[in-house]
């Protein structure tokens, strides 16, 4: 089981604080937006008198409500094909151990969020990865690359959109090749779309459950996590119109009993939050991303691509070891009485050797909070021997 590239400098950053060093946390995509006080409300105001067992494919009530929701986002499905899951995470994993045996591959282009290769692991699938590059802006790899990785075993493509590291929005053109693939090698699609709320530039998402053909090929993986700032909420979703991987992976949501009920209720109140709800959300997402890249852009040496949506930015250092790089400013950098925490980019690669100096930045804190971090990386860049 790799570790996670999101979390594994953490007892660093635990004993940076101890040292009085103030920690930015730019490593982990842990909005500070406040969770909207309506449905923290709808759990405080529950009069239950039994904290029971929710039902294995969630609340009826919910999977009505998460209907209404993709109806307004153009994806048309019924409360029977939804299962709710204890996260995006749980979701992922049942897609995966759905969809193949061990053995099996699945073919991701990377950098890709770390945690697909974790739940390939556990389900003894091989990853294979399709490299993508900085230099065009992490754009889709071309059908020949996805092509020549097909062999007899191969059961699944895999992508988030937008893009978890990269902040990546695939087109719809590039959604179609996926497509034209799926169905000429009868492969499955799973679409994780955590991000879908956060597109930028007037750009729209476009769901791999709207491509036409692909009913029996899709799966669509969802969360609240990132939509409502709920993280630890924990809830996500499961979505096909393929009843025969929907009753397998009932199994599995039978065998872990059942979804957190309380965020459950948390979840379907968050349907009814005003439809502007987003709007300022959008806005300051938006000048947060221009605000970190602007700055990226202006330290030597350090690559920087616009992303298009999610609220994450991949960057290229001037540095030969973004881990050690990382760890160093934990371990032996202050600037003011602060440092920045990053993600090295390694982590999200499947390639040995690729992403050696780059880093993943989640742009989730305020404006003021980024500014500090990258002063602090802009000192640490000129002071850095390695």
């Amino acid at each position: 089981m790799p570790p996670s590239p999101i979390r594994k400098l953490v007892p660093y950053a635990d004993a940076a604080k101890k040292r009085g060093t103030k920690v930015y946390h730019l490593n982990i995509g842990q909005p500070d937006i406040e969770t909207p006080q309506a449905i923290l409300d709808a759990v405080k105001h529950t009069d239950m008198k039994v904290l029971e067992y929710s039902p294995s494919p969630g609340f009826e009530s919910y999977r009505k409500k998460l209907v209404e929701y993709y109806k307004r986002n153009s994806i048309d499905v019924t409360s029977n094909q939804i299962i709710v899951t204890t996260g995006g995470s749980e979701a992922i994993m049942f897609a995966i151990q759905s969809c193949m045996d061990p053995g099996d591959e699945i073919i991701i282009p990377e950098p890709f969020y770390a945690n697909y290769n974790g739940y390939a692991v556990s389900a003894g699938v091989k990853v294979v990865p399709i490299p993508s590059s900085i230099e065009n802006g992490f754009a889709l790899p071309t059908i020949e690359g996805f092509v020549k990785a097909i062999t007899t075993r191969t059961k699944a493509i895999m992508i988030c959109n937008p893009n978890n590291p990269t902040g990546y929005l695939y087109s719809r053109e590039e959604l179609e090749v996926l497509r034209e693939i799926c169905l000429k090698h009868d492969l499955f699609l799973l679409s994780d779309e955590a991000y879908r709320e956060f597109c930028y530039d007037g750009a729209k998402h476009i769901s791999a459950l709207t491509l036409e053909g692909l009913e029996e090929h899709a799966i669509l993986l969802d969360t609240i996590s990132k939509r409502y700032s709920a993280c630890g909420g924990r809830i996500g979703a499961f979505v096909t119109r393929n009843q025969h991987v929907l009753d397998t992976a009932m199994k599995f949501a039978q065998a872990r009993l059942s979804p957190p009920t309380f965020a459950q209720i948390l979840g379907e109140a968050a349907v009814d939050l005003p439809l502007d709800y987003f709007d300022e959300v959008h806005a300051e997402y938006t000048s947060r991303r221009d605000l970190l890249v602007k700055r990226l852009k202006a330290m030597k040496g350090v690559t920087c691509p616009l992303p298009g949506g999610a609220f994450y930015a991949m960057a290229k250092l001037p540095v030969a070891d973004s881990e050690k790089f990382c760890q160093w400013l934990l371990e032996g950098f202050s600037h003011n009485g602060a440092t920045v925490m990053m993600a090295p980019a390694a982590g999200f690669y499947a390639t040995p050797g690729k992403g050696k100096n780059e880093v993943r930045l989640a742009y989730v804190l305020n404006k003021d909070d980024i500014n500090a971090a990258m002063d602090c990386l802009e000192a640490a860049l000129q002071e850095y021997k390695g």
